[in-house]
């Protein structure tokens, strides 16, 4: 199933009201993760994703505002900004003074929440914030460190501040190659043993690929990119299994670096764990998602659950 709720009744329910124009179960479905800061921004972004192209956002606000109203709103407009940069329209900078606006007004509606302060860097690339690079990068790029460390200090291992942070350094956003792996490693290195930020570099490889050059997919294969991936599978996949719903994109990153390696007996037990569910990224990158995911469970001795 190609659904970014997965799992999450709640989140696919209220997906369901708000593609029918409703926001009270998206209310709900924001309003209970106010002490738990990964799922409110998954939710807010998933349910941003889903409401981008209506004026759901915008209505709920004027009718009954809110910090949930605030942050799907805010959620919304860092997507649309997003949305017209890639499209190289002009109209990205009016959505990105309209997105910072929102995130601001969300940001002072629940200040502890560190969901609005991750859409503010979202846009960073937009901006090209340029902050001096703490020590201890070899190529200390500069980047947008001081909104990154403010997130931080609301919310020292949050999940998606740590990959948008990674992607402002990325070449196609006008970093540079070795840039993504210095801040990958550094970013890395100092994360707990069992967290899922231990993937980033390889998110970087990912990234990088490049199917023209000599031998692209046998990268996986060597020792250090096999063993980050190994060390990911001991350290923090046990602890899946008490996750409140399922990481399907770490999960599938952390299955392709385990097939890719020809870990194929320890990339099943991660294909298993994520059930039927599975995304996109990071399969997109090497073709048709569904051939390729096809492809790497049936090389682990798995069936191929129905697409839907």
């Amino acid at each position: 199933m190609w659904s970014p709720a997965a799992d999450d009744r709640v989140l696919a329910r209220a997906c369901m009201d708000v593609r029918a124009g409703r926001y009270f179960s998206a209310h709900e479905a924001l309003k209970e993760t106010r002490d738990d800061y990964e799922v409110r921004a998954h939710r807010s972004l998933v349910l941003a994703s889903v409401a981008a192209d209506s004026d759901l956002a915008e209505r709920w606000l004027s009718e009954e505002p809110g910090p949930e109203a605030a942050l799907l709103w805010a959620r919304v407009a860092m997507l649309r900004a997003l949305r017209m940069a890639d499209a190289g329209d002009q109209r990205q900078r009016a959505l990105t003074r309209i997105a910072r606006t929102a995130c601001e007004r969300a940001a002072k509606e629940l200040p502890e929440d560190p969901t609005p302060w991750v859409a503010q860097l979202a846009l960073a690339r937009l901006d090209g914030l340029k902050d001096p690079a703490p020590q201890g990068l070899l190529t200390a790029p500069p980047g947008p460190w001081r909104l990154f460390s403010h997130i931080l200090r609301l919310d020292a291992w949050h999940r998606e501040a740590h990959h948008r942070f990674l992607s402002f350094f990325f070449a196609r956003y006008g970093g540079s190659s070795g840039a993504s792996w210095d801040v990958a490693a550094f970013l890395s290195q100092r994360a707990p043993a069992g967290s899922p930020l231990r993937l980033l570099p390889l998110v970087v490889l990912v990234e990088d690929y490049d199917p023209s050059a000599l031998l692209a997919d046998r990268t996986w294969e060597q020792p250090p990119w096999a063993a980050t991936a190994m060390s990911v599978h001991h350290h923090w996949f046990p602890r899946v299994a008490d996750y409140r719903f399922t990481p399907v994109l770490d999960l599938a990153y952390l299955a392709h670096a385990l097939f890719m390696a020809k870990r194929e007996f320890e990339a099943r037990e991660v294909f298993t764990a994520m059930g039927p569910y599975a995304s996109r990224m990071p399969w997109s990158v090497f073709g048709d998602p569904a051939e390729q995911l096809t492809k790497a469970r049936r090389s682990c001795g798995l069936p191929v659950p129905h697409n839907a």
